[in-house]
C-alpha cells in the first residue's frame, strides 16, 4: 500500500519540478537579474563633422556642436542622474549627447525624445508613452557619456523631455525636461 502511494505521488513530484524550472526560466528571461551586477560604462567623445573630403586646405575647420537644448535627469523607477544635451552640428544634424549618466542596468532600455512633460516621484514613472515619442536606440550603457543620432524627419519642436525607457515593463528610469539654450 505504501509503495502504491509512493508511485502515484512520483509523476506528480516530477511534474511539479518541471513547471517549477520552466516558472524559473521565464522569469529569468523576463527580468534579467543578473544586470543588477553588471554595469556598462560607455564613454563616447563629443560628436564633430568632418570637413568635406573636397574642401580645400585654407578653409576653416567644421564648427563645434552648438547646443540647443539641455536638462538634468531626474531619478524614477531607478535612481538616475546625469545631463542631457540636444547638440546642433555644423552639417546641420541633431544629436542627443547624455553625460556623465548613472543609472541602474535594466532590460530593454530604450533612450526616448517625448512630449510629455517630466514629473517627479511614481506619477512620473509611466507617462512617456501616453503621447508622442520617438526611440533613438538601445540605451548604450547604464554608465557614462554617449551620444544619439537623432533622425533628419524628427521635428523636434514636438519633443519638450527625454527618457531612459525600460520597454519591457513599460517605465521610465530617469528622464529630463530639455530646456531651450
Amino acid at each position: 500500500m505504501v509503495l502504491e502511494r509512493g508511485r502515484r505521488r512520483r509523476p506528480l513530484l516530477i511534474g511539479g519540478a518541471g513547471v517549477a524550472a520552466a516558472a524559473l526560466a521565464v522569469g529569468l528571461y523576463w527580468f534579467e537579474p543578473w544586470k543588477l551586477w553588471v554595469e556598462d560604462t560607455v564613454d563616447e567623445a563629443l560628436p564633430s563633422v568632418s570637413a568635406a573630403p573636397n574642401a580645400s586646405a585654407s578653409a576653416s575647420p567644421p564648427a563645434a556642436p552648438r547646443t540647443v537644448a539641455q536638462g538634468t535627469l531626474i531619478s524614477h523607477e531607478h535612481a538616475t542622474t546625469g545631463t542631457v544635451k540636444l547638440l546642433r552640428l555644423a552639417d546641420g544634424s541633431h544629436v542627443l549627447r547624455v553625460e556623465d549618466l548613472d543609472t541602474s542596468n535594466g532590460p530593454d532600455l530604450k533612450v526616448w525624445l517625448t512630449d510629455a512633460p517630466v514629473v517627479e516621484g511614481v506619477a512620473g514613472w509611466r507617462v512617456f508613452d501616453d503621447g508622442k515619442h520617438v526611440s533613438l536606440g538601445a540605451l548604450k550603457g547604464n554608465k557614462g557619456d554617449q551620444n544619439y543620432a537623432v533622425p533628419a524627419e524628427v521635428n523636434l519642436a514636438d519633443y519638450s523631455s527625454l527618457a531612459i525607457w525600460c520597454d519591457r515593463f513599460d517605465v521610465s528610469f530617469g528622464a529630463a525636461s530639455l530646456k531651450p539654450v
